[in-house]
């Protein structure tokens, strides 16, 4: 498995913000800061094509090797600046924003194109403030989820909990919006 800050996203936060995406079959998706491609590996399998968008070069080609080893062929894989990026490609119907970077330009362009779900994976308390004042500014909040994980851990012959860190899933979208 490769070695990126923040990642790849927990299976157990993966399945709370697929849950919150509500994806269907034709939507357009995108993934901003795609990393090792988890989400957008899952995603594809629930849309029509998804967009996946990484300022790394090495995050890229390993997303996109892992795609073609899973057999998903409904990606595009774009590396640089999603706030350069995403205006050229057309609409997103639901968009999953694993990075920070750009944070605000990002979500104004997701609801400038009428997004009708979007969900911000947020680490940082800055993250978290940065993404909910944003949404509420673009009138697109929805809610702020935080997600504490446990995961059972071997000790003395027995088992405890070990936690992970927590992750708050900030929710928004347009109009039409579930």
């Amino acid at each position: 498995m490769m070695s990126l800050p923040g990642g790849p996203t927990k299976d157990e936060i993966l399945a709370v913000a697929l849950f919150k995406l509500d994806l269907r079959p034709t939507d357009i998706f995108a993934d901003i800061g795609c990393g090792t491609g988890k989400v957008s590996i899952h995603a594809a399998r629930r849309v029509r094509w998804v967009h996946a968008v990484d300022l790394r070069e090495k995050a890229v080609a390993y997303a996109g090797a892992e795609a073609k080893s899973s057999g998903i062929t409904n990606i595009d894989f774009h590396c640089g600046n999603a706030v350069e990026i995403l205006p050229s490609l057309g609409r997103m119907d639901a968009a999953f924003v694993g990075g920070s970077k750009a944070l605000s330009p990002v979500l104004s362009i997701l609801a400038d194109q009428g997004a009708r779900s979007v969900v911000v994976a947020a680490v940082k308390l800055e993250t978290m403030t940065a993404a909910i004042a944003t949404m509420q500014d673009l009138g697109i909040f929805r809610e702020a989820v935080q997600v504490q994980v446990s995961r059972t851990h071997s000790i003395g012959g027995g088992l405890m909990w070990k936690p992970l860190d927590p992750v708050t899933l900030i929710v928004g979208g347009g109009p039409g919006c579930s």
